[in-house]
């Protein structure tokens, strides 16, 4: 008999531990980090120095008793000049006409006549598109005080509106002593629309011919056409457009200090106009930089709200 020998057993298979994570990041992804931050460190470097610096400075100047004259040195008051500007009678009627200002010529004015005017050029010829096209943005692009000059000589007692009203028998009146922020939101809507015209004409040329053509063959009317399909499909155009607008008629400062300087009797007297009254002209450097604060704390919620409704589902 002959011996038979054991197979040989199998080895047990020896697992390897998985590496363990990467604790940092390696060299070159740091190296490769840095040098694509390179090309825009000195827009950041810009932008500290000249925008976050001065209302960092602003920042600290609101919470002190900062004047221009009869003053040594300025001190510490805290809160008390945002206090005093919600007791201020003339602060709440500036924040008041602020927010009637920017919904009569911002989110009524500009928005609405700026879509018409796009949806009628559409559909207009090439002669007439260019002939209004170039009659609107002239107005956008005048400088604000020589706009400001033009209304005032429009809208003043002796002016073009009154010689108009006479000529057709009909009564007339001084509008900048009358209806001064009327007068006022008016030229600001004459001068601004040209923006919301070009933005709204971009969008609606993005709307494909397909999509409105199958809503004329269901029989869909002009104004559905517009609140059905072409609203809901501009709706972010709209959206950015406001909040632009928005922030632009916040600001304006000029066209109204041509026409009425704010007058009469504070009639016509926006938060800007008061920030420079109380700040240039009482001499009061910290409570109109308070006042400031304020507008852009105003014009932070817009933004806040507009954002918000951009928003879309995913």
């Amino acid at each position: 008999m002959t011996a038979t020998t054991p197979a040989p057993q199998a080895e047990p298979e020896v697992r390897k531990a998985p590496p363990p994570p990467d604790s940092g990041a390696r060299p070159g992804t740091a190296r490769r980090s840095l040098l694509r931050a390179l090309p825009v460190s000195p827009a950041v470097v810009l932008l500290l120095l000249f925008l976050a610096g001065p209302i960092v400075y602003c920042v600290v100047i609101a919470f002190t008793d900062l004047q221009l004259t009869g003053q040594a040195e300025e001190s510490f008051v805290g809160f008390d000049n945002f206090t005093r500007a919600f007791r201020d009678e003339a602060f709440l009627n500036a924040v008041w006409l602020t927010l009637v200002f920017t919904v009569l010529s911002s989110l009524i004015g500009q928005n609405t006549l700026g879509l018409a005017l796009a949806s009628l050029m559409q559909r207009a010829s090439k002669p007439v598109r260019t002939l209004t096209g170039g009659i609107v943005v002239t107005a956008w692009v005048l400088p604000e005080v020589v706009a400001g000059f033009l209304l005032y000589a429009f809208f003043r007692r002796e002016g073009t509106l009154n010689a108009v009203l006479d000529w057709l028998h009909l009564p007339s009146q001084n509008w900048l002593f009358t209806l001064p922020i009327l007068a006022v939101s008016f030229a600001n809507v004459w001068r601004g629309t040209a923006f919301s015209m070009l933005v709204y004409s971009a969008a609606l040329n993005e709307i494909p011919k397909e999509v409105t053509e199958a809503a004329e063959v269901d029989g869909a009317s002009g104004w559905r056409r517009m609140w059905h399909v072409t609203l809901p499909m501009i709706r972010r155009s709209i959206g950015t457009n406001l909040m632009l607008n928005t922030l632009q008629t916040l600001s304006v400062f000029g066209l109204i200090w041509v026409m009425t300087r704010g007058g009469p009797s504070g009639k016509s007297q926006t938060l800007p106009l008061f920030m420079y009254e109380q700040a240039f002209q009482n001499s009061l450097i910290g409570y109109g930089t308070a006042v400031a604060l304020l507008l852009l704390l105003i014009g932070s919620l817009f933004s806040v709200v507009y954002l918000r409704l951009l928003r879309t589902e995913v």
